[in-house]
């Protein structure tokens, strides 16, 4: 039986977050089991670039709805870019309307 990778884990939940909407790291964390590791998802989300399949990290912000993690995209405006595309206004790096946007994934999912 293979292991359970962390980063795969977080992989799996950010590629759910629908078109549109955003969570945060520790939502994310928290739905799989180790609701301390948000900064881990963190590190994942800097490590997801180029995964097969695609993650969109964008989807993914602080607790504040703060575009945190801008700087490991392409360029620093590339988050705000590829959330614009999906109708995520975003204003002074951060999600405007967060609470309408927001996708918790203990709720969304089932176990």
């Amino acid at each position: 039986m293979k292991e359970r990778n962390f980063f795969e884990d977080v992989f799996e939940v950010v590629r759910l977050i629908p078109k549109g909407r955003v969570t945060n790291y520790g939502s994310i964390a928290k739905y799989l089991g180790s609701g301390l590791s948000s900064r881990m998802v963190g590190w994942a989300m800097n490590a997801s670039h180029g995964v097969k399949p695609k993650v969109p990290a964008q989807r993914v912000v602080n607790r504040n709805g703060l575009l945190t993690g801008k700087f490991h995209f392409k360029t620093p405006t590339t988050m705000q870019e590829l959330l614009a595309k999906e109708g995520v206004k975003v204003k002074n790096d951060k999600v405007v309307n967060f609470k309408q946007v927001f996708w918790d994934p203990n709720v969304e999912l089932e176990f």
